[in-house]
């Protein structure tokens, strides 16, 4: 038989990536970070209290008060002594202290209404720093407030 004259062509190879499952791999991906990025916390951990919380008893313990008043000062009140301003170094190092030797010692951070969140914060960051176990804020109640 003699040939026909159809001639087997040859394929070129294309030398390309199949980027479909990379496309796949990133989007799960951004799926997994978009799940778990509400769940980070990156704050101060901080014990809110019930809706049907009622007021707080230190027990036989006074409590340390840390205040911050409206202009970012910060003041510290230990057990019964004058209230006495620090900076917040010296509030970390003081608070620290006294919570290491006082174990147990309830710490309570009083915000004034008109003081700055990130004054408040602050000073909460440095307490957590300070290796004290439990911060509290402290606020006032509503029957307090309308007088």
């Amino acid at each position: 038989m003699a040939p026909t004259g159809r001639r087997i062509r040859k394929r070129k190879l294309k030398a390309e990536i199949n980027v479909v499952p990379y496309i796949d791999v990133m989007l799960v991906l951004l799926i997994i970070f978009m799940v778990t990025a509400p769940l980070m916390n990156l704050g101060v951990e901080v014990e809110l209290p019930r809706a049907d919380a009622k007021s707080i008893t230190s027990g036989d313990q006074e409590p340390v008060v840390v205040s911050v008043d409206a202009a970012g000062n910060y003041f510290l009140t230990l057990q019964g002594a004058p209230q006495e301003a620090l900076t917040l170094d010296d509030l970390e190092a003081r608070v620290g202290a006294f919570a290491r030797n006082n174990p147990g010692v309830p710490v309570y951070v009083a915000g004034d209404a008109n003081a700055r969140y990130e004054s408040v914060v602050q000073a909460m960051a440095r307490l957590k720093n300070a290796d004290v176990p439990r911060v509290s804020l402290m606020s006032s109640t509503l029957e307090v407030e309308q007088q």
